[in-house]
């Protein structure tokens, strides 16, 4: 892409191209065992458009996805990866997804649920991460559960066991760890809801600045940067998004 000044300067106000990153979802980000360094899919696309910006790269690092939206709708960071909603489109334009996540549901293996069409009943209690894609999706979509909210994403887990609550949602590949890890535990087949993962910049910077980002992610999914970036980092059960 050919990038013109004003278009990097809509990018980077303060000369450096500020990202957003949650490393509450370890299939985007996480920080390594090493020096807690932020890496991930997140971090390669961040660094791969701040190149094409000719901006230097900062990061701005936050452990639940509702604090790193909340740093794009308020200024202090440029570019962000979340999970497509309407909710969080109010204030900031997202391109089209990148990768594609499923969202399941965890239960005990004694559990009477078999399905995921079983969730949404009068008394059953579904832990969620607070302000996660899934729980704005179930706060929408269950009309008879109720929702308990952890903290943040990988705290879901905890929750669901201290206060022994009938069902978990998550990134699937989050509850498969969780169940491989901890004994009498099972997933539920299938998946409740496709998460979607794109890129985003705040609206007040304008159509042509969504258009470009927009343009950038297009790019680097049909060069196979996307799918080199999952491989590299390990991440299975995530699949590069079809061309917008």
């Amino acid at each position: 892409m050919t990038l013109t000044e004003q278009m990097i300067k809509a990018f980077a106000p303060t000369g450096k191209l500020r990202a957003s990153i949650n490393t509450g979802n370890p299939v985007l980000a996480r920080k390594d065992a090493a020096g807690g360094r932020p890496t991930g899919v997140s971090i390669d696309l961040a660094q791969a458009f701040a190149d094409q910006l000719g901006a230097a790269l900062e990061l701005a690092v936050f452990d639940t996805a509702a604090k790193s939206v909340d740093a794009l709708e308020s200024g202090l960071a440029d570019i962000g990866f979340f999970a497509i909603d309407p909710l969080r489109g109010e204030e900031i334009a997202f391109t089209a997804p990148y990768v594609l996540i499923e969202g399941s549901y965890l239960v005990r293996s004694d559990s009477p649920i078999k399905s995921n069409d079983e969730v949404d009943c009068a008394g059953y209690r579904v832990a969620v991460g607070q302000g996660s894609a899934y729980d704005l999706y179930l706060t929408r979509e269950l009309k008879h559960a109720q929702i308990v909210r952890a903290p943040s994403a990988p705290a879901v887990i905890d929750l669901f066991i201290e206060q022994q609550l009938e069902v978990a949602a998550g990134v699937r590949q989050m509850l498969v760890a969780d169940a491989q890890r901890l004994p009498g535990l099972r997933l539920l087949p299938g998946r409740f809801m496709v998460i979607r993962q794109a890129m985003a910049t705040p609206k007040e910077r304008g159509e042509a600045a969504a258009a470009t980002l927009c343009q950038f992610v297009e790019q680097m999914k049909g060069n196979g940067f996307v799918e080199k970036a999952l491989a590299r980092h390990g991440v299975a059960g995530a699949v590069v998004a079809p061309a917008a």
